[in-house]
């Protein structure tokens, strides 16, 4: 090892020291500031330190690969998190947006499970889905893991006894009491609603009712009622069922190993069939050639502190991440969004200016009409070749093409205005994560 290099990982070692102990995620990064790496950690400072003693062989013990990694290190950061199963789902969003050179695992299109519950249909089903439905139903997680959430599925039938099945029942039709049910019945794990052995009423109460309300609340009835069983079967040496009893409570208990929808978003889980989207996009924008390349623009910014915009790209319909780009706000001052959406046109788009990149099909904007117009200011400014811009504004998810200072109200299932909406959700969500980041610890992965 260098005198340099010795010296780097000195500094890095003292740094190390004052990263707290509980859980987390770290960052190694190069000279350049770019991040090579991200894990997490149950110990930030253990975990970390372990890469820097001076006695460890880390070809050995992690591999050529971490060897080279640590070998280009010359800072490392970290961002703390509540518990564990925030650091695990942190780990994989940010992983899936920076790719770091050296991550490998996490960076393809495997998702996170769901527990969803139809709460659209007049019996409502549950189930872990990776890829949930569009509407009428209620999502819990996403869950960490999916071995433990299929485990506990099993439990929570037995107490609440809804159905897992995925036959469509009415609660209209009337032959339903002829209709034989199956063998979860007959073991006292559903209450068959597909043959009229509960009405709707009471099936409701207990599945949209009871069930959600225990999945929000801490569950502390029925751990109870499961430990004082656990207790009465112990005390008469039934140990084999105490044993059931102790590992139902583990698994309810392991419930709490989730997100939630909205902050532990999973945007590519929600994305539907893009090709009549791109049809009807190319109807809407009036465009002789097909819309292929969409790239989403964002801006985030609290009192106008470290205040940063997002660049997302779509190719055909689809997250295109090795398009992405994240910009610091450099000229802007204070709060304005609109000043800030040109900075980013201008300095995305020098580069098709000058030839080196492709101009993309559609620039969609994350707002209403004014930060359309900013953004065609700034196009106009720099002498650039027309170009299509639309924008879409969250509140009442109105659309504003060029051309038009009339907003454009879309179904709320059209496949165009889903596709407009993923793309403007994950500039959003881009945009938030690095702003994030920035206020939490000054990290500045990519520099644009």
């Amino acid at each position: 090892m260098s005198a340099k290099t010795s010296n780097t990982f000195q500094a890095i070692r003292n740094k190390i020291k004052g990263f707290p102990t509980g859980p987390g995620l770290y960052f190694m990064k190069d000279s350049g500031d770019k991040v090579l790496y991200i894990g997490k950690a149950k110990s930030l400072r253990a975990r970390v330190a372990g890469y820097f003693q001076q006695a460890a062989d880390l070809t050995s013990t992690r591999g050529p690969k971490i060897a080279e990694m640590i070998s280009k290190v010359k800072t490392v950061d970290f961002l703390e998190t509540p518990n564990e199963v925030e650091a695990l789902l942190a780990e994989a969003r940010l992983i899936k947006d920076i790719r770091p050179a050296y991550n490998t695992d996490l960076v393809d299109d495997k998702t996170f499970p769901y527990l969803e519950i139809t709460t659209g249909e007049d019996f409502a089903g549950v189930y872990i889905t990776r890829k949930p439905r569009p509407r009428g139903s209620r999502l819990f997680g996403p869950f960490a893991g999916a071995k433990d959430l299929r485990a506990v599925l099993v439990v929570l039938q037995k107490i609440f006894k809804f159905r897992t099945c995925k036959l469509g029942i009415s609660k209209d039709d009337p032959k339903r009491r002829f209709f034989r049910p199956c063998l979860l019945y007959s073991i006292k794990q559903c209450t068959a609603p597909c043959a009229a052995k509960i009405d709707q009423r009471e099936y409701k109460k207990v599945v949209t009712n009871d069930l959600i309300k225990f999945l929000q609340s801490k569950r502390s009835i029925v751990l109870r009622r499961l430990r004082n069983q656990m207790t009465e079967v112990s005390a008469a040496l039934e140990y084999e069922k105490a044993a059931m009893f102790r590992d139902r409570i583990r698994l309810i208990e392991r419930l709490d190993r989730r997100g939630t929808p909205d902050d532990n978003v999973q945007p590519e889980v929600f994305a539907s069939d893009p090709t009549k989207a791109l049809v009807k996009l190319r109807q809407l924008l009036q465009s002789p050639e097909p819309i292929r390349i969409i790239e989403g623009i964002d801006v985030a910014n609290i009192a106008g502190a470290e205040a940063v915009g997002s660049l997302v790209k779509f190719i055909d319909g689809k997250p295109f991440k090795s398009g992405y780009r994240r910009f610091k706000i450099k000229t802007v001052k204070g709060i304005d969004d609109y000043a800030m959406i040109a900075e980013v046109v201008k300095r995305r788009y020098k580069y098709a200016l000058r030839g080196e990149e492709l101009w993309p099909d559609l620039i969609l904007i994350d707002g209403g009409i004014g930060h359309l117009r900013a953004a065609e200011r700034a196009i106009r400014e720099m002498d650039a070749p027309d170009v299509k811009i639309a924008s879409i504004a969250k509140k009442k998810e109105e659309i504003y093409l060029q051309q038009s200072s009339k907003p454009l109200k879309l179904p709320a299932h059209s496949p165009a205005r889903k596709l407009l909406q993923y793309v403007r959700d994950e500039a959003h969500r881009f945009a938030q994560h690095y702003h994030h980041i920035l206020r939490s610890k000054k990290m500045l992965n990519k520099k644009s």
